[in-house]
């Protein structure tokens, strides 16, 4: 008879990996399930195109699926499909990628984000990111065994990430650099000679840059968007991830894309292939038809995101939660702790429970964006007026 101890039984959630156990879930959608409860609330949350998708673009996918198109694809994708995403790249930012073997079409640009980290990152490499920023970085980061190194950026620059705060962050185990512009939650973006700051610091330290580029349509004023990998001497070091969520209205089709070096790219579509086999194949029918055909909706769009832009930066100055201009993307990013004494999260919760208005805590997009809110204008132009006129109502009876 066997009198070996029995081992100690782990608790359940013992089963779980360590890094997944440590991280926190989405400040994003806690306010989004808190607001999914209540009635007559105005969600200023999620940010996500209050557009659907233009009706061509659907059909194209409809017909698609009535014409039998319903098996796998390359894993890359279709190859039309990433013929048109090269060109498009090519023609209109001078960045330039063969399709068939620098180029994958990804489930989102979130997708292309996870798998490009697994597959250049080694266990201690450091990758430096600015914040605020997207909530999947860090976490994204850390899940591909590296170590996530944040550099705050303010309103005093406007958000924007400069060599200098870069720089200070840079160690020998420093692997690479993410940025994310045109940027969420800020609004903010980078002016070629910014970037070209930026290019210049990575080719001297050696670095890889990894640049999510999900917004590049949506920018507005005399903002020009400048693609990283078309810098000079960048294209061998950068990773650029893109999508059709946010300029064509498609969240829900989930097609994004990742262009680098065939050296790079042949790592990426390993973490692809095994992990995702291909992007939807209707989706991919959909995005073929964007291309194609979907410009005119998209600067309809990015017109009205504009009126609205305006609308807002300038209804939150005038009510004195000071808000620097946004030139891209769709959400503003007002301070609202010196009119109101509140942090961002009490500010957030009660402008809720009293006006059924739903913003975002800064600090959900890292610890830098103490103090400020975020507030998504992809919604219709009366509800934006509507929330305005409730923030206004709410800021003066809580005035510090």
């Amino acid at each position: 008879m066997s009198t070996r101890t029995p081992p100690t039984r782990r608790a359940t959630a013992d089963f779980l990996n360590d890094r997944v156990r440590a991280m926190p879930p989405s400040g994003i959608r806690r306010f989004f399930d808190m607001l999914a409860e209540m009635k007559d609330v105005i969600s200023l949350t999620i940010g996500e195109p209050d557009f659907t998708t233009p009706e061509q673009i659907t059909r194209a996918a409809i017909a698609s699926l009535e014409a039998g198109e319903t098996h796998y694809t390359a894993n890359g994708g279709m190859l039309e499909l990433r013929e048109l995403i090269a060109a498009n790249l090519r023609d209109r930012y001078g960045a330039a990628y063969d399709p068939r073997t620098e180029l994958i079409v990804t489930v989102g640009a979130s997708e292309g984000v996870d798998a490009s980290l697994r597959a250049t990152i080694n266990p201690g490499d450091e990758v430096i990111y600015h914040e605020p920023c997207f909530v999947a970085y860090a976490p994204c980061i850390e899940l591909a065994g590296g170590t996530a190194i944040p550099v705050a950026t303010t309103d005093a620059t406007d958000f924007r990430v400069t060599t200098e705060m870069i720089e200070s962050a840079i160690t020998p185990r420093t692997k690479g650099i993410f940025l994310g512009y045109p940027n969420n939650p800020t609004g903010a973006v980078l002016d070629r000679p910014e970037l070209e700051a930026i290019a210049r610091l990575a080719d001297a330290h050696d670095l890889l840059v990894y640049s999510d580029e999900i917004y590049d349509r949506l920018v507005y004023g005399e903002h020009e968007h400048t693609a990283f990998s078309a810098l000079p001497g960048m294209r061998e070091r950068t990773v650029l991830m893109g999508g059709f969520s946010k300029s064509y209205a498609m969240t829900g089709w989930r097609i994004g894309y990742v262009a680098a070096s065939a050296e790079i790219m042949a790592g990426i579509a390993k973490v692809h292939q095994y992990g995702i086999m291909c992007a939807p194949t209707a989706a991919q029918f959909a995005a073929i038809e964007a291309l194609r055909n979907g410009e005119p909706h998209l600067q309809a769009m990015r017109a009205e995101y504009d009126r609205r832009r305006r609308y807002m930066t300038d209804r939150f100055n005038e009510i004195g939660l000071a808000c620097f201009e946004p030139m891209g993307a769709f959400y503003c990013f007002p301070r609202v702790t010196a009119a109101t004494g509140m942090d961002e999260g009490a500010f957030a919760e009660q402008l809720l429970e009293e006006e059924r208005v739903g913003v975002v805590p800064g600090t959900a997009f890292g610890p830098s964006g103490a103090g400020h809110v975020r507030v998504c204008y992809a919604t219709a132009y009366e509800q934006i007026v509507e929330a305005m006129d409730r923030i206004e109502r709410f800021v003066a009876r809580h005035r510090a």
